[in-house]
């Protein structure tokens, strides 16, 4: 678990420190019309790769695959740390995605593999944890890095704590168990790789290019059409990527659908925060982290104790309506700030939304991993990662679009005064001190709404919760002290039967 851990924080601080890192970054590369792509490539890179890393893992066993992605990751990040220009840099993100995308989703399925059904869902809160401390670690490290080291510690930093994680793996985790022998399913994952690329550059690109745009029109139109042949892909294929039984499972399509929006919520508030609190409160981005805490102390608590609460099977659905509910109850509070709120009270806010944050990831991959065979723990692992990667850079786009339209209408009657521009909010500050509050107060009143938002969509997935329906494969063991059986199964018929490779 220690090895597993190290891993999946150094996946989780790589976005956040990078992203502090960027505008050093384009000024030493010459490369601020594209740097954008520096975080892009590599979100497109692991969630398009997310999926045949699970089923490359059932088929010939996680363990060496686990270690091969590790060893990727930190050999793209060397070259992340040593290129010259911003076309390298580029590159290198790309390797270095499909390692970490390889990191994530095999260290999921692996916690599958080793602890018992009545117990994952207490070692699965330990990485949502991870989450969240990186969120708050990550920008703080990468100010450090940027303004006393280089932005290229950023990457290099990587290569002593993966070293260490690498050779814990490869000592403590179990030997690998190789699935039935069949052909890779080639054509599947090149048409969910090529969705899933359309998904992030869509969600990534809508607003820089214009959501109306050609390109955006053609990629929307063409990401639709794949997928409406992945599935006839799918059925044709010997060992598929996704198997079609399992996308006909109503607690692998609900709980995903469930990831997808909470990861959505997750990221417009891990990510739009401290933006909120260095503009409109003014604080520095070192501070703006301190503020957070109560956030992430909310998260790791829930978290804490949503684990050991999931030890039943029937408890998991109540567990994840609590947290859904808490968490659009704390969207809701997002939704009343102002320029002048209280830091009390936003403490207050943030302590909320963490409690209702930490307590679902772990709970709607823990409910998946328990409904279906361990042939395809890989695959449904990576099916709940690849929708929760979706989502965070669905909420991150259509957020940022919400503020910056919000601001620039309210800002718009503001006269462009020692470079202050309207559509970009980080220029308030060349405002005149009379017109500077206004300003102000537009930024709160737009991060609002966002909030209000992104708060319908979450409503969407407490609502997809209501219907979900915990059960246990009937191949899955009884944990010690678990109340769930195998004839759980009965009380859910829609769940297809186990399927073999």
């Amino acid at each position: 678990m220690s090895a597993l851990i190290l891993a999946v924080l150094l996946a989780a601080l790589d976005q956040t420190i990078v992203s502090t890192a960027l505008p050093r970054i384009a000024e030493d590369l010459n490369g601020f019309d594209d740097i954008a792509w520096v975080s892009a490539a590599y979100l497109l890179a692991s969630t398009a790769v997310t999926p045949l890393w699970g089923k490359l893992g059932d088929m010939f066993g996680r363990k060496r695959l686990y270690l091969t992605a590790t060893s990727i990751f930190l050999i793209a990040s060397v070259a992340c740390g040593l290129a010259q220009n911003l076309p390298e840099l580029i590159g290198a993100r790309v390797l270095q995605g499909v390692g970490g995308g390889g990191m994530i989703v095999l260290t999921f399925a692996l916690v599958g593999d080793i602890v018992a059904p009545g117990e994952r869902g207490r070692y699965q809160g330990m990485f949502g944890s991870v989450y969240g401390v990186a969120s708050i670690v990550g920008p703080l490290l990468g100010g450090v890095f940027t303004d006393q080291l280089s932005w290229r510690w950023a990457f290099l930093i990587n290569l002593p704590v993966g070293i260490v994680a690498l050779a814990i793996a490869a000592r403590a985790l179990p030997a690998a168990t190789r699935g039935a022998k069949a052909r890779i399913d080639v054509l599947g994952a090149t048409v969910l790789a090529a969705i899933a690329t359309g998904l992030v550059l869509i969600t990534s690109f809508g607003e820089r290019w214009g959501w109306g745009s050609p390109a955006i029109v053609g990629l929307i139109a063409a990401t639709l059409a794949l997928a409406a042949v992945l599935l006839p892909v799918e059925r044709r294929a010997a060992a598929p990527v996704l198997p079609p039984a399992m996308l006909g499972s109503r607690t692998v399509v609900f709980s995903s659908l469930i990831g997808f929006f909470a990861n959505a919520a997750m990221f417009a508030v891990l990510v739009y925060l401290p933006t909120y609190l260095q503009i409109v409160h003014g604080v520095s981005a070192t501070l703006s982290g301190i503020h957070m805490l109560p956030l992430v102390a909310g998260l790791v608590i829930s978290q804490s104790l949503a684990g050991r609460w999931a030890a039943h099977i029937e408890r998991l659905r109540t567990i994840l309506l609590a947290g859904l509910a808490a968490n659009l109850a704390g969207l809701l509070l997002l939704g009343t700030i102002g320029a002048a709120t209280d830091t009390l009270v936003l403490s207050g806010y943030f302590l909320i939304t963490g409690v209702g944050i930490g307590m679902v990831p772990m709970v709607v991959l823990t409910t998946v991993q328990n409904s279906v065979p361990a042939t395809d723990l890989g695959a449904a692992s990576a099916v709940v990662t690849f929708a929760r990667s979706i989502g965070a850079a669905f909420g991150v786009a259509v957020f940022g679009t919400l503020l910056n339209t919000g601001f620039a209408d309210r800002a718009r009657e503001l006269p462009t005064t020692g470079g202050f521009d309207a559509a970009r909010p980080d220029t308030i500050g060349h405002l005149p001190a009379a017109l500077r509050d206004t300003a102000l107060d537009a930024f709160a009143h737009a991060t609002a709404m966002g909030y209000l938002w992104i708060a319908t969509t979450l409503a969407v997935g407490l609502v997809l919760a209501l219907f979900l329906k915990p059960s246990r494969r009937s191949d899955e063991p009884t944990a010690p002290g678990d109340s769930g059986s195998a004839g759980d199964r009965a009380n859910n018929p829609d769940e297809p039967a186990p399927a073999s490779v």
